[in-house]
């Protein structure tokens, strides 16, 4: 069997309160018997002083009768709850507070047995039937002893006065025992139960099912875990919905080229393509391979941009790279008559970063903007110096991109509906690209863009340190 957590504390606690009353018990008993032993006797003690030194006139020339005192040490013995016995230095009982054992002789009597005491417990040699606290006080007079005032008290009474203390510390000691139950229930409440939802959703997580939310609303400890599994539990759920999304892409973008490829094939074995039609369909299965490397280079391309490793910074005129990957898009621009309008903060702009993936990146944001950029419109093309970085703006004035479609649009193989309906050749990676290549030299790429009026990416780069010369 697998004890829970609240069940451990709940059974050592319950142990401890046990273990606890115990020993409260045990020692609470004898410190409190003790203790009201020697606090009686001390007080008997005292009463025992005053009444010998009562009696004590009688040696010192008084003419006083012993039965002349007797109503005052009946009265004495009634607030005492005591017996009270007047002695003779022999054991001879001479006053008998009850009045039942005068002139009785108590044998062995011994004043000395107490020792350095001032008093004892027992039967007081045998006179008793039941344990009593006996205090005895000597009567003195011309320098001698002549017999002792005793005062016996019975055990009971003690015991009784010590029950009475015990019950209270008792009662005291079970009420805070229960009212401390109360921090369990809090454990419980604020921990246990908890922690136990935390547990039942890592183990939905862990058989798969992303979309258990574990409900927790505290602003505790609790509360933050609970939080953090949830939002892995999203990002997880993200990343395999985005896995999904990835296979399909790639199934879907290598499986059109391939049926093309394949039924041309099979149509020219066939027959049902004539020999003087062959060259047309080879050229576009030609076309359909080139998209293949295509898609497939970008894949390559995606999966080493390493933030650690692959690229080769140095410096170089980010303006001068601008240029000439303006004009490399001449032959698509002049047919269209769009025209590539730059606009440089300073003749050169010297920036720290790698030269080659940066052409890649520049050479996918104009290809994008070219694509999507109505006939005889402008595309604008911008670099500045802002507080130690260098930013190159691309902006068209085509369709733009819906707001809903706008933080997807750096997703791999993610391509718009306009993007679909304008341009089916394209593999869906040519932003993702740029994203991963403008991230893996620690920099950032935006967007904005409204729809029907433009849109415009502005990435950043490092500018390149000054270079000093010596005295």
């Amino acid at each position: 069997m697998r004890f829970r957590l609240y069940l451990k504390f709940l059974l050592c606690y319950l142990f401890f309160g046990a273990a606890g009353f115990a020993a409260v018990a045990t020692l609470s008993s004898r410190l409190t018997y003790d203790y009201l032993t020697r606090s009686r006797s001390r007080t008997l003690y005292d009463e025992a002083n005053l009444i010998a030194s009562t009696y004590s006139t009688v040696y010192q020339g008084n003419n006083i009768e012993l039965a002349q005192a007797y109503p005052q040490l009946q009265a004495v013995a009634t607030y005492l709850q005591a017996q009270i016995w007047v002695m003779s230095r022999n054991g001879d009982i001479l006053v008998d507070s009850d009045g039942h054992r005068d002139g009785d002789i108590i044998p062995n009597f011994d004043p000395t047995a107490t020792g350095n005491r001032s008093y004892m417990v027992g039967s007081y040699f045998g006179s008793f039937p039941y344990e009593v606290l006996s205090v005895s006080a000597p009567i003195t007079g011309n320098f001698r002893t002549y017999g002792y005032v005793v005062i016996h008290l019975p055990m009971d009474q003690v015991q009784d006065s010590a029950n009475e203390i015990l019950n209270i510390v008792y009662i005291t000691f079970v009420i805070v025992f229960l009212l401390s139950l109360s921090l369990l229930l809090v454990f419980f409440l604020s921990v246990s139960r908890p922690l136990r939802e935390i547990t039942r959703g890592a183990g939905q997580f862990a058989e798969g099912n992303l979309s258990y939310r574990i409900r927790i609303r505290s602003r505790d400890e609790m509360g933050y875990l609970a939080n953090t599994m949830n939002y892995m539990a999203e990002q997880l759920e993200r990343s395999e919905e985005a896995e999904r999304r990835f296979i399909a892409n790639v199934s879907h973008d290598f499986r059109s080229p391939l049926t093309s490829i394949k039924g041309f094939l099979e149509a020219i074995l066939d027959g049902t393509i004539p020999p003087e039609m062959q060259e047309k369909y080879l050229r576009r299965m030609i076309g359909e391979t080139e998209r293949l490397t295509r898609l497939t280079q970008g894949m390559l391309t995606l999966d080493s941009l390493d933030p650690d490793r692959g690229l080769t910074r140095g410096n170089f005129d980010i303006n001068r790279v601008i240029r000439d990957t303006a004009n490399s898009f001449e032959g698509q621009c002049i047919p269209r008559n769009i025209r590539l309008d730059l606009s440089f903060a300073v003749e050169q702009e010297m920036v720290y970063a790698d030269l080659g993936r940066i052409q890649q990146v520049l050479y996918n944001l104009i290809d994008n903007a070219v694509k999507f950029s109505p006939d005889g419109s402008s595309i604008d093309i911008q670099s500045y110096e802002l507080r130690e970085k260098v930013f190159v703006s691309v902006k068209d004035r085509g369709c733009g991109i819906e707001r809903k479609d706008q933080a997807r649009v750096f997703d791999r193989f993610y391509k718009a509906d306009q993007s679909r309906g304008r341009d089916k050749k394209g593999t869906g990676l040519g932003l993702a690209i740029v994203k991963e290549i403008i991230q893996a030299h620690g920099e950032n790429i935006d967007l904005i863009s409204t729809k029907g009026v433009g849109t415009e990416f502005i990435f950043s780069l490092p500018r390149a340190p000054e270079i000093t010369g010596g005295p």
